[in-house]
Parts: C-alpha cells; structure tokens; sequence
C-alpha cells in the first residue's frame, strides 16, 4: 500500500470515529482540498552546528561626542572554525564581510548601514579549527537616543554562506547631570590603559566561577565639581536573586569617567546571570545600568543553559535507566559529565570537535519549542515528539478550517513509507497524535 492510500484509509477512519454524515462527502473534500490548499512543507533547515554561534554580537551605549547624540558600538566577534580558510601567501586566508543596519524600532525604515571587510591570515592551518581563536571587529553609529532594531550579517567570501543577527536596542540619552554607559564585559584589559587594552567578552560566557567577572563601563559627570559615589555591583541569577554583592567608593569629575572592574572570585554554576551596577549619590539618588551573561563549561555545548532540562530531553534517544543514572549524579559537575559521556558514546566522528548526532538532536529540539509551542513546551507535544525521533517530514498536508471535521494535519514521510496525523482536539493548536509511533520507528533516526 503506498503512502497516498494510507492517508486516505486514515482519514476514512478517522472521519468515521468522529461520526461523519457522508463518505461520499469525505472523499470530495479531499480531493478537492488537496486540489486547493497547497502542500505545506515544513523547511528544512540546514544541519548546521548549533553547539556554538556563528558570531557573537553585542551592541554597546555610550555617550558621543557630537552634541545631542548617542553613540552605539557594534561588537562582531567572529571564531576563525566558522569560516573557510583557504592556502594562500600568507600562509591560509578568510575572509568575509559585516553589514550593520540600524532601522527604526519597527524594522520598516532604515536610518544608516556600514559594510566592512575582514580579512584573517595564519601560517598554521590548526589555528584555523580551534574554538579559541576569532577575529573581532567594531563599527560605531552616532544616532539620536531612542529604540532601534539591530541587524547584522556575516558573508563569507570564498563558502558564499550567510549569517544573520537581528536585535532591538535601546540607546540611552546622556542628559543627566550623572550618567552611566552601558556595560562592557571584557576578557582581559590593561589597567595602565584603560580603553585601548581592553580585549571585549563578546559571547559573554565565562566558564567557571575562576573566570573572574571583568566589565568596563564610562560614567559622565555634567557638573565641573568633584563628587563622591557609591558604587555597587551586584549578579543575580535567573530567579533573580542576588548571589553576589560588592561596594566600593569613586570620585568622579566632571567629563567622562572611565571605569573597569574586576569583581572578586566567587561561585556561580551553569546557567544565565544579570550584572547590575548601582551608583549612588549622598542624597540616596541612583542610577543603575546591567548586562546578561551566561555559564557554561568547557566541552558543553552552548546551547545547554540547564543540564538538568538537557537531561530530560535526551528521553527520544535514552533509555530510562540512561537517564537516571545522568539524573543521580551528586552535583552539577558529575550530571554534567554523565551528560556529556553519554553523547561521546553516540559521536559518529570523535576525531574532530563537532558531534553531529548532538548537533541535529538539539537543533531537532529547539525547532519544536520554536513552532509547535503550546500547553506545552514543543518538545514535548506529539508533533515534537514525532520531528524530534523522525526529523522533518517529506510532506505536512495541513487542514485547518475543514468545516466538518477539527484542524488536522497529515505528516509524510515517503522513505519510511509511513504518515502520521495530527488531530488539534481543543480547537487551540494542542494536535494529537492518532496514528501510533512504537516498535522500530519509536527510535531516533539520525
């Protein structure tokens, strides 16, 4: 029996369980509906390493020289394995091109684009593999202070292939007769000179509570006399709790203040983190400005914010005792290396730094929370469940206002010779699933 004349026997039954008037009128709407209504393909995306970004990007406020202006810096920190390396001269040659566009805050009206070239050059191919190496680049915009929406887009020149950010931004007024710029993270920075050492954390992560917090930041003094303010730094978690506070006092003057912190060593563990500085004056007044960064740990993806979420999505591709003893691990620490011994096990390529197995599992997984969203998370639900073991379907047939029968859809896939409807019972996008996955096909398919 070929795939059509399944779909058509699980329509007939599933017309008939929810008491339909007319056969005749079932298999009209059919034809008819698919004549009308065309095939609805889920995209397939490319399986592209999701362990880690493209590029990093940050945009950072300050204040400009030109009067009434603001200034925002745009970061682009770009890891040398993300782009192809050719034999050159030079040794092996990338490069590629950044285009910034900055649009009102509804993205329809363009106020001003910069595009740049960047060019990397190495004499050892093995530096162009390591996750440790990148090039980064700035382009600075004098804008009047409001809301804007950010995009970037990084063109590699020799692959073609392209590399899109998008962003809201908000760029901050320095009227004020105090005024903070926004935060800066920073990798490392010269105390001797303040903003020209300074090496910027674009992908905000520092791996362990070792990697001290570092952040540089300017404070803008109108009034030409000499004050005195207390500075608090405080992290929280994403609870927003406070895990860590620290004061110190400054003397500001008039003009442009420039500031870089190192906090002390404390602990935090893998997860998502705001950085909040408070100035205060004698008065009580305040001022505060923050920055998000994150955690995550050498070997672990970045796109594992929470090893305990992790965990309890691997349940398409683990069995339950798998799952418990990564669960039973004492600490955060040994969950995670259970986590990642698990994957190590399933790498079809240890030889290199990519897990591809890893990749599409949790490219798979955040597809689904991004598109079949609902009561649940996407995981979760049938149709997650179904895209996270079988990948993208060949075909989705989608009947949404069938005016005898509730929305349903028809999920092809011709390889396996198998399809698998989806019925949205509630009239809300909570689809179902009526045709059974077990046996062989309840297992993951890489």
């Amino acid at each position: 029996m070929n795939a059509m004349s399944m779909i058509c026997m699980a329509k007939l039954i599933y017309r008939k369980e929810i008491k339909m008037k007319s056969l005749l009128l079932l298999v009209l709407s059919f034809v008819f509906t698919t004549s009308i209504i065309a095939q609805d393909n889920i995209p397939t995306e490319p399986k592209k390493n999701i362990s880690d970004a493209v590029y990093f990007q940050d945009y950072v406020s300050f204040a400009s020289e030109k009067p009434g202006l603001s200034r925002v810096d745009i970061f682009i920190q770009v890891p040398y394995k993300n782009v192809k390396f050719v034999k050159s001269n030079q040794g092996f040659t990338a490069k590629y091109s950044i285009t910034a566009s900055v649009f009102d805050s509804s993205g329809s009206k363009m106020i001003v684009e910069k595009t740049w070239n960047e060019t990397i050059n190495v004499m050892d191919y093995n530096l162009t593999i390591t996750k440790e190496n990148y090039n980064l680049s700035k382009r600075s915009f004098d804008l009047l202070p409001g809301n804007y929406k950010i995009k970037t887009v990084m063109t590699d020149k020799d692959s073609k292939q392209e590399a899109v950010g998008e962003n809201n931004f908000v760029l901050k007024s320095y009227d004020k007769n105090i005024s903070l710029s926004d935060l800066l993270l920073i990798s490392k920075a010269d105390s001797a000179n303040i903003k020209s050492g300074i090496v910027p954390n674009i992908s905000r992560n520092y791996p362990s509570s070792k990697n001290r917090i570092k952040f540089y930041l300017e404070v803008y003094l109108k009034d030409s006399i000499e004050i005195k303010n207390n500075f608090e730094y405080s992290v929280l978690n994403s609870e927003q709790q406070v895990i860590h506070t620290e004061k110190e006092d400054r003397k500001l003057s008039y003009g442009t203040n420039k500031i870089l912190v190192t906090l002390k060593e404390f602990p935090f563990d893998l997860g998502v983190y705001t950085l909040v500085v408070t100035a205060k004056d004698s008065t009580g007044a305040s001022i505060t400005t923050n920055k998000a960064f994150y955690s995550h740990w050498k070997g672990l993806p970045s796109i594992i914010k929470d090893i305990d979420k992790a965990i309890s999505q691997i349940v398409y591709i683990a069995t339950p005792d798998e799952i418990e003893i990564m669960e039973d691990g004492e600490n955060l620490q040994e969950k995670t290396k259970r986590f990642l011994d698990f994957w190590k096990k399933k790498d079809p390529s240890p030889n290199n730094d990519e897990n591809e197995i890893f990749d599409e599992y949790f490219r798979r997984i955040a597809y689904c929370d991004e598109n079949f969203s609902n009561y649940l998370e996407g995981w979760r639900s049938d149709r997650g469940m179904v895209y996270t073991i079988l990948g993208v379907p060949n075909n989705v047939d989608r009947h949404p206002f069938e005016y005898d029968s509730k929305p349903y859809e028809v999920w092809e896939y011709y390889d396996l010779n198998r399809s698998f409807i989806f019925v949205d019972q509630t009239g809300f996008g909570d689809y179902r699933l009526i045709t059974p996955l077990s046996g062989d096909l309840y297992r993951y398919r890489y």
